[in-house]
């Protein structure tokens, strides 16, 4: 009967030890990786928006001419800014670094930062999945201590 009993106990410390893992670590490990998607894929519209902006720019052909444009302070506050020389761009690249570019080079920066963060999306996805994955493995261990505790009890007490 003390067998019976110890037995029962490992089986539920099992059980806790298991619900804590999937709780503790493998739920956040799977937000963590969620949030990281969803900041990367902000950066991935931001950049698509500028883009955009550049080729714009390109269509008007403005040599010597200024560009007028409503430029976002924060917020959706807008104010008017006029832009001397339009022909270059200064990009954020990181770190708190700016860097200037001719409109052609931007776009070809935008390009391979693009693809950078699509794979970064892309490797995050993967990422999910085995997490995902492990967290099915856990579950299903956890059926089965439950089943096998539900099945020692039914040993002992006949229905």
């Amino acid at each position: 009967m003390a067998d019976e009993t110890d037995r029962h106990f490992d089986v539920q410390e099992k059980i806790r030890k298991y619900e804590e893992f999937l709780d503790q670590r493998l739920a956040k490990d799977l937000e963590a990786v969620f949030k990281s998607q969803d900041e990367i894929v902000a950066k991935i519209t931001e950049y698509t928006q500028l883009k955009s902006s550049i080729e714009q720019i390109q269509k008007t052909d403005l040599k010597g001419k200024d560009l007028r444009s409503r430029v976002d302070l924060g917020c959706n506050f807008f104010c008017q800014a006029s832009v001397p020389d339009p022909s270059r761009i200064f990009i954020a690249v990181g770190y708190g670094f700016f860097v200037e570019f001719t409109l052609s080079e931007a776009l070809n920066f935008i390009e391979k930062k693009l693809a950078h963060l699509q794979h970064s999306v892309d490797k995050l996805g993967k990422d999910a999945a085995k997490i995902k994955a492990h967290m099915k493995l856990v579950l299903g261990g956890l059926q089965e201590l439950q089943g096998l505790n539900q099945l020692s009890h039914r040993m002992h007490y006949p229905v």
